[in-house]
């Protein structure tokens, strides 16, 4: 669907939605990232699933969001999180903080995919939320463009893993940095042990 697509979907809904989705959860390395957004009748155009947008694109969107939106929240869960809850619950404990961050509140929240998060409000869980709800696709481009900041700092502290490129997930060049140089702080251990033997990590 288009943007006006997305915008009339929730527009149908008739009340204060607030859109919930996450980026990070496939990676090797770094933190999941969930975004709650609250759009209300502010109409940006090019607002879409942020797995469609360019990188660029996605940093302009950002801002003009940001800047135009009621509300918005975000939940970050580190790697060590995840591997003591693993990748489900620590994202669904983000979530639950991105929207706790609000600082209006919702009628409904509509979430991407996942299922029963602990607050309050009503939920519906929407399969492919990010191709089908305005405030879930505004929320999804406020996770990925943060975790891509986030993943582009560690670039900068562990350069041989080339995330400022690959964000942590598993690129042929990432795997085989793993292999030669090991873990480092920020991989997931429970994500790795497929991929390096368990003295390397």
């Amino acid at each position: 669907m288009n943007t006006k697509q997305l915008f009339e979907y929730d527009k149908k809904i008739a009340c204060l939605i607030a859109g919930v989705d996450e980026a990070g959860r496939g990676p090797l390395a770094g933190p999941v990232v969930c975004a709650a957004c609250i759009m209300g009748d502010s109409y940006i155009e090019g607002i879409d699933d942020s797995k469609k947008i360019s990188e660029k694109k996605r940093e302009l969107l950002y801002d003009r969001i940001i800047e135009n939106c009621l509300s918005y929240g975000v939940g970050i869960v580190d790697e060590k999180e995840i591997d003591k809850l693993n990748i489900l619950n620590a994202t669904k404990k983000g979530m639950e903080i991105a929207v706790k961050s609000l600082h209006i509140m919702p009628d409904i929240v509509l979430i991407d995919a996942v299922k029963d998060l602990k607050f309050d409000y009503k939920q519906k869980s929407i399969i492919k939320g990010d191709a089908t709800s305005y405030a879930i696709a505004a929320a999804s481009i406020i996770a990925k463009v943060t975790r891509d900041r986030i993943m582009r700092d560690y670039d900068i502290q562990y350069p041989e893993y080339g995330f400022a490129k690959n964000k942590g997930y598993g690129t042929e060049y990432h795997i085989a940095a793993l292999k030669k140089y090991g873990a480092c702080e920020i991989h997931r251990h429970t994500f790795i042990k497929n991929f390096i033997n368990e003295q390397e990590v």
